[in-house]
């Protein structure tokens, strides 16, 4: 076998020390040119962009507050003359109920005297009538009684005078 006891990759030799300085300011120096600038302008510009994008949910964030505390104010308003016009609709239901049932009363009490005073009457006009029945036939029950009672001229005469003192007295 080999053995590789003495063998070593990298040996320091001021040739090779020289030429990869120069190979590696070259490099530096291509980089700085070419590639740091563009990257430097390409970060810069991406964090004047993130900015400008916070700057904006910020700004997003503000007006969208504002809007959620003019939604709660709208809202609220709403709902307060939602309980307004609530309230006013229950008084109104309150109000027609209770003029509903007044006039109701009115009525029913006009229709209960209408009927009690046209019961009164007819009940007066009844007895009336009842007492002029009763007062004919009294007077034909009487007229028959006193034509066969009272059979001279005497006692018709003594019979009328009677009745006339009789209705002197009362």
């Amino acid at each position: 076998m080999i053995t590789l006891a003495g063998f070593a990759p990298f040996q320091p030799t001021p040739g090779l020390a020289l030429w990869s300085s120069i190979i590696f300011i070259l490099f530096w120096w291509l980089m700085s040119k070419y590639a740091f600038g563009p990257i430097a302008k390409g970060i810069s510009k991406r964090e004047s962009d993130i900015k400008d994008a916070l700057a904006e949910a910020e700004s997003a964030r503000a007006e969208m507050s504002k809007l959620k505390a003019e939604n709660e104010q709208i809202l609220a308003e709403a709902r307060e003359e939602r309980a307004t016009m609530l309230k006013e609709a229950k008084d109104a239901k309150t109000s027609i109920i209770a003029e509903a049932k007044e006039k109701a009363k009115e009525e029913a009490t006009r229709i209960s005297t209408n009927a009690m005073r046209e019961i009164e009457n007819e009940k007066q006009a009844a007895l009336v009538e009842v007492k002029n029945k009763v007062g004919i036939m009294a007077t034909e029950i009487a007229e028959k009684i006193i034509k066969k009672q009272l059979s001279g001229q005497a006692d018709h005469e003594s019979f009328v005078s009677s009745l006339v003192n009789d209705i002197k007295l009362n």
